[in-house]
Order: structure tokens, then C-alpha cells, then sequence
């Protein structure tokens, strides 16, 4: 049975796309078969960092929402892309950049059930692992949903006054959604913070697993979402990082 992970956040800003990216592919690196969907419809964009620009997403997760696409047909197998090696296959369901398709979410809104059914249905048709969800920020029906039928929960947040409010909502109602594993990343700490300082009072604070506290870096942002980080630079102190928090998420079998 696949293992289905929520990654979301509060606010925009965290890094939650990209720290969902590099998880995917470290996960898919195992040899695994990954899915990652992009249910961020109102700002779509991880598909840039596996490589694809708007054009090249023929099929999204729209088609299926609106235009009666079967959810298998919008999977893109985005593997050879990254130059995923280990034997495992990366899936990406995007989510459509066109300006039209855009507003018609923010003026109607869509069957958040229906999704999560094509999310249900995704795993089997492609015999996948694990399913990775990049949520849209904030708290909504689809949002809601999505914690419904994940077995794990990420949440991303950075160490400051706004996201440690949000944060603590999020895990409130996580908690009451009865989500099994609920972890929390700290992201994009600035490297004069004490990381064990960080860990303990994020713990403390909200009673939910510190997955990890990790460092704000210039190399990340310097990369500017033109691929996927740890496959990058494999070899990257960054990358060591993203490996734990992957054991983590998807412990060693």
C-alpha cells in the first residue's frame, strides 16, 4: 500500500515546493516508484524545478478536474528529466499555467472530493509507493481533504512570528483530522540560530515532531529552482540534510 505524504505550509515562502521536489526525487532514488502532485492550482510552479517550463505541460491536473482527462493520462514520467538513477521512476501531475485555467479556480473553485478520489485512484494506476501532495498554503476545503487521506503530514515553517501562528493552526487541526505522523520542518534558518535552540522550542510549542531545523543557503537560492537541489549537488552539506529529512518522511525498509 503506498505511503500518501501531505508537505504544506501556512504561508507561501517556506521553500514547502522545493523541499517537496527534493524529497521526491531522494525518495524515487531508492529505487521506489513516486508520485508528486502539484494540488497547488492557484500558484502552480513545482514543475519548473523537475525541469519543465509552462509549455511543456500538455496535460495538468485541470484536464482531469474540469475537462473529464483520466488522472493517469496527466501523469508526466519526469524520471530521465532529473536524471533519476537507482532504478526507481519519478511522476509528476502538474498543475496548468495557463492564465485561464488559473482564474477559473479563483472565480470557481473545484471538486476537492473528486480530487482526492483521482488522487486514490493515481496510486493504483500507477502502482505507486509513495504519493507526494504540494499543497496550496493556507487552510482550505481541498487543503482539508488532502490531510484526510494522507498517512503523514509535513508542515514547513520558518523561524518567524507569522509562520509560528499559522503553524500552530495547522497542526491543531491536523491533530483533530487525526492525520497518523504529523512532523514539522523548520526551513530557511538563518545560520546564527542555535538549531537544537530552534528544535526544542518548535516542539515545545506545538507538542509535534521536529523533523528537522535547516539552514537558510545562499546555493539553494543561487539555483533559483532550476532543478532539483540534492540531485544537483549531491555531495552538498544541503543534501545530506534532505537525505535525513527523507528517512524521516519514508523511514529505511
Amino acid at each position: 500500500m503506498a505511503t500518501i505524504v501531505s508537505v504544506h505550509s501556512f504561508r507561501g515562502g517556506t521553500g514547502k515546493s522545493n523541499t517537496t521536489a527534493n524529497l521526491s526525487a531522494l525518495v524515487a532514488g531508492r529505487g521506489l516508484r513516486v508520485g508528486v502532485i502539484d494540488a497547488d492550482i492557484q500558484s502552480p510552479g513545482i514543475h519548473v524545478l523537475f525541469g519543465l517550463a509552462g509549455d511543456d505541460v500538455h496535460a495538468s491536473l485541470n484536464d482531469f478536474l474540469w475537462h473529464g482527462r483520466a488522472i493517469r493520462d496527466v501523469a508526466m514520467d519526469v524520471s530521465e528529466r532529473v536524471g533519476l538513477t537507482g532504478g526507481g521512476r519519478l511522476f509528476l501531475i502538474p498543475s496548468s499555467m495557463e492564465p485561464g485555467e488559473i482564474t477559473r479556480v479563483l472565480r470557481e473553485g473545484y471538486d476537492a472530493q473528486r480530487l482526492t478520489g483521482g488522487l486514490r485512484d493515481l496510486v493504483t494506476q500507477l502502482d505507486l509507493d509513495v504519493l507526494f501532495i504540494d499543497t496550496h498554503p493556507g487552510l482550505n476545503e481541498e487543503t482539508l481533504l488532502s490531510l484526510v487521506i494522507s498517512d503523514a503530514l509535513l508542515i514547513v515553517m520558518r523561524p518567524d512570528r507569522q509562520d509560528f501562528e499559522g503553524t500552530g493552526i495547522t497542526a491543531r487541526v491536523a491533530k483533530e483530522l487525526e492525520v497518523p505522523r504529523i512532523s514539522i520542518l523548520v526551513n530557511k534558518t538563518p545560520t546564527d540560530l542555535d538549531p537544537v535552540s530552534v528544535r526544542d522550542r518548535v516542539a515545545a510549542a506545538y507538542g509535534c515532531e521536529v523533523a528537522a531545523v535547516m539552514p537558510h543557503s545562499d546555493e539553494l537560492m543561487r539555483l533559483a529552482s532550476e532543478g532539483v537541489f540534492a540531485l544537483r549537488y549531491p555531495d552538498h552539506p544541503l543534501t545530506a540534510d534532505y537525505r535525513r529529512l527523507a528517512e524521516h518522511v519514508i523511514p529505511l525498509v
